[in-house]
């Protein structure tokens, strides 16, 4: 699943990456009903941005990823955080082969930033027997910088052009798109009944902020530019201060949630 996209990346991600807002974290504790033991699945959790939002909402955690250093990092930011009366687990298994322990059923699984990575319909076929009758599926994120939204990101995205190709890159190799909406995508699963939530986030950003963010991403890591890195740096900068004076670059984004859960008249 992420072997091999992130490798370098891993610093960057943890302290640049956006983390999961409190309304998006209100939106995913709503979906499911509120019991004892509730439990979490967090799948492709990189370094945990997910469950950290959620602690205190969930006592029993699962997050998996196939990445170990992601999970390295995960533990070292979440073990201290979490409540006294919670479990977690971190698991190094990718989504189309995790198995849950017997009679371990989520109430709700989290996939954020990832669905994109996955053998989606094997992943939410395999879910059907890891989530509880009355549990649910939710699809989420918000636009990578490689969406160009407005001007200094679409600036930005032709500087990682100039210096890797006009295709987007996905580690060593090109990303590959996908054109079907997660919806449809959901509505072909045991996750059938589908509702769509969009909440708006507004981010402000320096140019280390964004270079960090940038070198947390499987399309501009690190090690993409070999020893080009510092003159990507470099140019980046110099794009961005065509847009500010100030070194600040305000960005509206959104996080789009997609929550899954059976037709009842299946259960």
């Amino acid at each position: 699943m992420f072997m091999g996209l992130f490798d370098g990346t891993i610093d960057f991600y943890r302290q640049y990456r956006p983390g999961i807002p409190a309304i998006v974290a209100d939106v995913l504790d709503a979906a499911v009903p509120d019991c004892q033991p509730r439990r979490l699945l967090d799948v492709g959790t990189g370094t945990g941005l997910v469950v950290e939002a959620l602690l205190g909402r969930f006592d029993d955690i699962i997050a998996i990823d196939s990445d170990p250093g992601m999970l390295a990092a995960a533990e070292d930011a979440l073990r201290p955080q979490l409540p006294a009366d919670a479990q977690l687990r971190l698991q190094e298994v990718t989504a189309e082969e995790f198995t849950p322990p017997a009679g371990w059923q989520a109430e709700l699984v989290t996939i954020c930033r990832a669905f994109h990575w996955l053998d989606q319909a094997a992943t939410l076929t395999r879910l059907d027997a890891q989530v509880s009758p009355d549990g649910a599926v939710a699809i989420f994120a918000d636009n990578s910088f490689w969406t160009a939204t407005n001007g200094w990101k679409a600036a930005i995205r032709t500087v990682i052009q100039d210096f890797l190709g006009e295709e987007r890159r996905a580690g060593e190799s090109l990303f590959q798109h996908h054109h079907r909406p997660y919806s449809e995508i959901m509505r072909e699963s045991p996750f059938s009944q589908v509702e769509e939530y969009a909440v708006p986030v507004i981010r402000t950003w320096t140019a280390d902020s964004i270079l960090g963010y940038l070198h947390s991403t499987s399309f501009a890591a690190p090690q993409l530019f070999g020893d080009r890195l510092d003159a990507f740096d470099s140019a980046v900068r110099a794009t961005l201060a065509r847009y500010s004076d100030t070194d600040t670059f305000t960005e509206d984004n959104e996080f789009l949630i997609r929550i899954g859960r059976r037709d009842r008249r299946d259960r």
